[in-house]
């Protein structure tokens, strides 16, 4: 005598669950991946910290100050004379900020002479980068 169990009848069929979960662990894992990939246009320079610091991941020009008060514009060398149109040539029409890494050794007076040239050259969009301050 053969008893019935009533699994024969029934066919195989992917589950559901276990693929939604290794789908949104993927998704979860290139959402982390993105977000983590920031584009940076300058030298590596120690920024000084400040407590209300935010990151912009937008495209922008960068002008970097070097500890030994050198100027660098988009990682390549310039000096302080005509800096202002070459950052609105690079500019354009796109109005892309302008963002000035000053290493924490580098001379504050070299900074704010590039501010106020970048200011009379008609460039509103200026900020200063700086590293959020852990408490």
């Amino acid at each position: 005598m053969r008893l019935s169990s009533g699994y024969e009848a029934k066919k195989a069929r992917v589950e559901m669950l276990p693929l939604i979960d290794v789908v949104f662990l993927l998704l979860v894992f290139f959402i982390y991946a993105m977000v983590s990939m920031v584009v940076h246009h300058g030298i590596k320079v120690d920024l000084p910290s400040a407590g209300t610091a935010s990151m912009e991941q937008n495209d922008y020009i960068s002008i970097s100050i070097d500890a030994e008060n050198g100027l660098f514009l988009n990682k390549e060398p310039v000096e302080a004379e005509g800096l202002a149109g070459r950052v609105q040539l690079l500019r354009g029409q796109s109005n892309k900020p302008v963002f000035i890494d000053g290493d924490s050794k580098a001379d504050l007076g070299l900074a704010i002479e590039l501010l106020d040239d970048l200011k009379k050259a008609g460039i509103e969009e200026i900020s200063f980068s700086c590293k959020k301050e852990t408490p």
